[in-house]
């Protein structure tokens, strides 16, 4: 029986797709949640784009592993 994740926090359905990830209408759920304010990056169109995506992102990964 799947959990109800209307019912859920973010948090909690964070959690849930972390150790479900093939479950789509959870990652579907999760995603139509995400925060209208967020930070937008556009796509790489380039071997450069992409690098500097990576390090974005390998930034941001980092800061959240030091606040936990």
């Amino acid at each position: 029986m799947k959990p109800d994740f209307n019912q859920m926090s973010r948090e909690e359905l964070k959690a849930y797709v972390l150790a479900h990830q093939d479950d789509d209408e959870a990652v579907r759920i999760l995603f139509s949640r995400r925060n209208p304010n967020s930070k937008r990056y556009p796509m790489p169109k380039t071997e450069e784009d992409l690098k500097e995506m990576e390090e974005i992102f390998r930034r941001q990964i980092q800061g959240r592993n030091q606040n936990s």
